[in-house]
């Protein structure tokens, strides 16, 4: 089933692969900072899969990436 979010869960998913490429890291890489399995990593940036992300986590993840949170919510 598709939600209403689906745009946005993919775009998160790409700004999170585009600030970790960026850091050099790869997806085990954010995985072990983050606390969280490579798949979940993976299932979060695929643009096909909608995986849903606590605030938690997603705080998390803009931190170990150093980039403010809302730089990974932007469309």
């Amino acid at each position: 089933m598709r939600s209403e979010y689906t745009e946005r869960f993919r775009n998160l998913g790409l700004q999170i692969a585009r600030y970790r490429k960026q850091k050099g890291l790869t997806q085990m890489d954010l995985a072990k900072k983050a606390g969280i399995s490579r798949t979940h990593i993976s299932n979060i940036e695929a643009a096909g899969i909608e995986k849903g992300i606590s605030l938690e986590l997603l705080f998390h993840i803009a931190d170990i990436l150093e980039v403010p949170v809302e730089k990974l919510l932007r469309d």
